[in-house]
Parts: C-alpha cells; structure tokens; sequence
C-alpha cells in the first residue's frame, strides 16, 4: 500500500521500496485453496524483506507438517517451512540452463493455473478504492484495522 512520505528520515528509509519506487507498508497474505483470505500479517515498511515478514508474523507457527506453499519465485523461504514440516512450490526457471525439462513446464503450467485465483483473490482485495489510494500519514496507524476489514469483506463476497 503506497503511503505518503515520511518528514521523518528513519521512517522514510523504512517505507521506501525499491520495487515500487515509494514509500510502503508490505502486507504478507494468505489463502486457502478455496480462494478465501486466510491470514493478514500486520504492516511492515517497505523496505523490509518477504522473508523477514514470513518469519516475524507469525505466519510459520500456523503451518502443519505436510503443508504445501505457493509463492513467487524470490520467495526464498525452503528453509523456514521445512522446520515447520511444510513445503514450498514455486515455479521453475531456468536461470542456468538453456531449457526446462518436460516435467518442470508441466509443474510449472500447473503452479500458474493455481496462482491466476491466488492474484484474483488478491485483486478483489485490493480493489477497495481507500486501498488503491495514498494513505495519509495521519491514518497509517489504523491502517491494519482497514487491511483486516478489507480482507473479511472480500471473503464475504
């Protein structure tokens, strides 16, 4: 979510992200297979990393061994979810070699089928117009409270 800059230098070095080239606060969202919103970590500056996120909010303690988590491809967290007895699948790439052996395109074309309801459910979410705004630093405080309400009413629609 793309929040207004910080006066504040420390605050303003937290929320820039490279990637967006602004100030953010990052959100860690998780789904079930049914397409319902499942956890909601709370905000965290935008310059924080996915995997630092994955691993302070609380989101490992939730899995069960035999779990299996879809993810990006810079997603690296293999490590993190096989303590918790848990799996990540990503798609393959071919960084390093010339082609992907049949397998891998089939495992991969799966993965995407899966990851197209993954970015609806996303999209749905963030299709809430004071989601799709810049949010005022005066409201960046109550902006997890916005987050979780967002969530639930996506999940009732």
């Amino acid at each position: 979510m793309f929040i207004a800059r910080p006066s504040n230098l420390t605050s303003r070095a937290q929320t820039w992200s490279n990637y967006k080239h602004n100030n953010t606060i990052k959100y860690l969202i998780g789904i079930t297979p049914a397409g319902a919103i499942s956890f909601l970590s709370p905000g965290w500056g935008g310059r924080v990393s996915d995997k630092q996120i994955t691993k302070e909010s609380g989101f490992l303690e939730l899995l069960e061994p035999r779990d299996e988590v879809l993810a990006d491809r810079g997603f690296l967290i293999r490590d993190e979810l096989a303590a918790y007895g848990a799996t990540l699948r990503i798609p393959h790439f071919t960084k390093g070699k010339k082609q992907l052996s049949a397998q891998e395109v089939d495992t991969s074309r799966q993965l995407s089928r899966v990851r197209i309801h993954v970015e609806r459910v996303i999209g749905r979410w963030k299709n809430f117009k004071i989601l799709q705004t810049v949010i005022p630093l005066s409201q960046v405080d109550i902006l997890d409270d916005v987050v979780i309400v967002c969530g639930a009413l996506t999940n009732l629609c």
